[in-house]
């Protein structure tokens, strides 16, 4: 049985079967049919103040749950302020929905107000795209839009609607089924590869478990759990894969790469086989790729045969979903253990005693100070209160880097950041997003006073909807991690990195209608951090931090991963 509805209101009737209860967006023109049927919805909008956000704070609610997050902006610049937050999702193979507005079917092409080629523009910055032609293809394309999004390597999916399908009226038929023939999913690997990846593991000595984002999207964390501890192998989780093995767990080491641990660095180097689990061998963590891991063989599961063989090949391609390939692979591996599982031992024995000792040797230790504020300190005493069990929404630069080396995240999906594409401004939105996923949990917002700037109008968002979200600022007074490769890489030539004019926080949270403060004493900060996390509602902190501190270690650009600067050079004496 069909029913007679408005295009508008079929898209919000496919929203609704698709279990969507917030869009995050920003109105307009062409977009003011479906605003007009949201007014009656039971969907929740929330206003943005500005559409780039509204992409972020989409991730933010899909990163922080797995589920899709839905963004909507008008045609025109509505449409395109999306595109960094498309780019952003489709780096970090995040599950979004964008839909905007576009000018009359009648009028595309004619350069008509707000008019902009949204289809074109977002081809490549999409995992799909569709530009709706007709009301009576709206329902299959938007079931087909969230089916793309969260199946497969998850991605952004943008629909663009004309204004004339929003008012046209039509007969609405739930859509039954989905049938994308030249959409192929590989999920389940195969199986004589699975068992041969189990005999690798099982010959190797030195074997070293490399988990990435794939592992979180998968919802594999358990399984890799139980695979990690069947073999008793040292891990590291990348930048995105945080959280995927608990940072209490016994097996886990620490994050690899650009600003990874001394050992994460040095066992890739020495590993005689790494197990490549849904991770794309990102530059930040390869380093000099001809270097990279020179001595392992090299076992790659990923969902998404583009990446396999992409950046490194690997000795034994697995195309398929980390969830349903570790179960597998695990069990292979009991299968072979009574045979095989004894053979190496005493060499993996001394393999965990040489990690254990690049620990021992360089272990990342924050740097505390009694006259200025240190920002591990400030990162130590963040982690003291969340405990391993808060929601961190990270901006990005120099901070971002501290509170992953020194943040615990005990779960995956608490740990959210803009990895791939490095984009500032994303924190704030972010957490909006992830705050009202999840109202139950604690959310620290942690920004740099530069990416604060470029969001700070979402302060207003935050205090309209009462979030309370705990806004912590590392004010270094410049763009900080531009201004550690300038001082390192450039001879010290400081150009367009200070940040000299900073708002007064505790005015500025006061004139959006909520508490904030400015602290730059070390004795200052366990207090201030309690308060902000006391205040039932927002809070903003302002912390002016030691300004010329670097992030160490650091790979230098063209380094390989072992060869990192571990601490900040020391000034040559010369001598007179």
């Amino acid at each position: 049985m069909s029913n007679l509805m408005s295009g508008a209101r079929m898209l919000l009737e496919c929203l609704s079967r698709e279990g969507v209860d917030v869009i995050f967006g920003y109105p307009g023109g062409v977009t003011l049919p479906l605003y007009d049927c949201l007014h009656d919805d039971p969907i929740r909008h929330i206003l943005v103040r500005h559409e780039e956000n509204a992409a972020f704070a989409a991730e933010g609610y899909a990163r922080s749950t797995g589920k899709v997050g839905v963004c909507c902006a008008t045609s025109g610049p509505g449409a395109t302020n999306l595109v960094t937050g498309l780019v952003d999702a489709m780096m970090d193979s995040i599950p979004i929905v964008a839909i905007t507005g576009q000018v009359s079917s009648k009028l595309i092409g004619s350069d008509a107000f707000q008019e902009a080629d949204t289809f074109g523009i977002t081809r490549s910055c999409t995992k799909h795209n569709f530009l709706v032609k007709s009301l009576n293809d709206l329902p299959q394309i938007v079931h087909e839009a969230f089916f793309i999004a969260a199946t497969g390597r998850p991605g952004p999916v943008l629909v663009d609607i004309p204004k004339d399908v929003f008012q046209g009226q039509g007969h609405y038929t739930p859509v039954s089924a989905i049938h994308l023939p030249g959409y192929k999913l590989v999920t389940e690997g195969h199986s004589g590869q699975i068992r041969r990846a189990a005999q690798m593991i099982w010959e190797s000595r030195r074997p070293y478990v490399y988990a990435g984002g794939g592992i979180i999207a998968a919802g594999a964390s358990e399984e890799l759990r139980e695979l990690v501890e069947l073999i008793d192998c040292p891990t590291v989780c990348t930048l995105m894969g945080l959280g995927a093995l608990s940072s209490s767990h016994p097996n886990f080491v620490s994050m690899p790469g650009m600003h990874g641990s001394y050992a994460a660095n040095m066992g890739m180097s020495q590993a005689d086989l790494l197990i490549a689990l849904g991770v794309r061998f990102d530059d930040r963590v390869t380093g000099r790729l001809a270097a990279f891991a020179p001595h392992a063989k090299v076992i790659h599961v990923d969902v998404d045969p583009a990446e396999i063989g992409k950046i490194r090949n690997p000795d034994l391609p697995i195309v398929g979903d980390v969830k349903k390939v570790l179960p597998k692979l695990t069990k292979a591996l009991v299968e072979l253990k009574p045979g095989m599982g004894d053979v190496n031992l005493e060499h993996r024995s001394f393999w965990w005693k040489q990690v254990r000792d690049w620990q021992a040797e360089h272990p990342i230790v924050p740097a505390f100070s009694t006259t200025e504020i240190k920002p591990q300190h400030l990162m130590v005493e963040i982690d003291r209160l969340s405990a391993g069990e808060a929601i961190v929404c990270s901006d990005v630069g120099q901070h971002q880097m501290w509170a992953a080396q020194f943040i615990r995240f005990n779960h995956p999906r608490l740990w959210i950041n803009s990895g791939g594409l490095g984009s500032m401004g994303f924190g704030l939105p972010s957490a909006i997003g992830a705050q009202f996923a999840r109202p139950d949990k604690l959310v620290f917002a942690i920004l740099g006073d530069g990416g604060f700037q470029m969001a700070i109008p979402e302060l207003a968002t935050i205090a309209s909807y009462g979030l309370p979200v705990k806004v912590i600022v590392m004010n270094n007074g410049y763009l900080g991690m531009v201004r550690q490769w300038q001082e390192l890489f450039y001879n010290n030539r400081m150009c367009a990195v200070q940040l000299d004019c900073f708002p007064d926080a505790e005015l500025l949270a006061r004139a959006y209608g909520f508490k904030g403060r400015t602290i730059d004493k070390p004795s200052e900060l366990s207090s201030a951090l309690e308060q902000a996390v006391r205040e039932p509602g927002p809070y903003l902190l302002n912390v002016k931090v030691a300004p010329f501190d670097n992030v160490f270690p650091m790979v230098p650009a063209g380094g390989a991963i072992h060869e990192m600067v571990l601490s900040p050079p020391q000034p040559v004496e010369v001598l007179k």
